[in-house]
């Protein structure tokens, strides 16, 4: 049934697919590359709440931030460390080494944590809900909700009124000349993963809460829910991104409803037929936007 509750929930899915499809498009934007190791920004997250959770002296908007700051610092830490000394080579060698960054980082929490999933401790408000017009809804969907329009607003502010976000929208059009006008090369793609890593330890928090747990696959889901609303919305812009998201939630949510109990099970699959038919019929996404190929070197 469509209501008041229906509406939240979509809403609130499709913020938390907003900012994950951003955070992927961001790095996409400027480098042409599918980061592979996104996914891992979100688990490494999980596990700085679940390690700094098991402090009990420190507050919880603490360990919250933290998080979220430490998945910053790794995205960042991976584009200095492993993505820029292979930027001047092929695409297929910073596609690999995506692949290798993210398999990396599963393995260290395997190795340093444990391969099973570990429980992390949220206030109390996470798991608290309330009544709006009679529709029952988690107070959880509401800071999704809140967060996302905050983190919105501040990320249009950015790349339009300040010189680093001007940089990075002259640089996801034209690298080669952004840079030869005298724009850094390494401070654009060192702040579009900055602000890729900062998304998804926001997305690791919401993502996180909703099982208490994380483990070393965390991110899997979370990685490929992000590629979907790409492709639905346009790779190619971030506003196509945030389009993709909420699409994506409205679909999921509406095939919640709509396919019988004994197929709810089969909903995922769905969904990628709906891919498959927009990769055939419209594969440049919901949001046109003018493009061109262009390969950072």
């Amino acid at each position: 049934m469509i209501d008041l509750e229906f509406a939240i929930n979509t809403i609130s899915l499709g913020s938390l697919y907003a900012l994950l499809a951003l955070g992927l498009v961001f790095v996409y934007g400027i480098l042409k590359l599918i980061n592979f190791a996104y996914g891992e920004y979100i688990m490494i997250a999980g596990y700085a709440m679940y390690v700094l959770g098991g402090f009990g002296y420190v507050p919880w908007y603490v360990t919250l931030l933290a998080a979220v700051l430490f998945a910053a610092l790794v995205s960042y830490t991976t584009e200095l460390v492993a993505f820029r000394p292979v930027r001047t080579k092929s695409m297929t060698a910073m596609l690999v080494t995506s692949f290798a960054v993210s398999i990396f980082l599963q393995n260290f929490v395997l190795i340093t944590v444990s391969p099973r999933a570990r429980a992390v401790k949220f206030p109390p408000v996470f798991s608290q809900t309330l009544t709006i017009a009679g529709a029952t809804v988690p107070v959880r969907n509401l800071l999704i909700i809140g967060s996302t329009v905050v983190l919105l607003t501040l990320l249009t502010i950015v790349m339009k009124k300040t010189v680093l976000g001007i940089a990075m929208r002259a640089a996801a059009d034209k690298f080669t000349t952004t840079r030869l006008m005298g724009v850094p090369a390494n401070l654009v793609i060192s702040a579009t993963f900055i602000i890729s890593g900062f998304l998804a330890g926001v997305v690791s928090v919401f993502w996180v809460s909703r099982s208490a747990s994380v483990d070393p696959l965390t991110g899997s889901m979370p990685l490929l829910i992000a590629f979907i609303a790409t492709v639905l919305g346009g790779m190619h812009s971030l506003q196509g991104a945030v389009i993709g998201g909420f699409v994506y939630g409205l679909l999921f949510n509406l095939l919640s409803i709509m396919l019988p109990a004994t197929m709810i099970s089969y909903r995922d699959a769905f969904m990628f037929v709906i891919v498959i038919l927009f990769l055939l019929f419209r594969p440049e996404g919901i949001w046109r936007k003018g493009y061109t190929e262009e390969r950072v070197g």
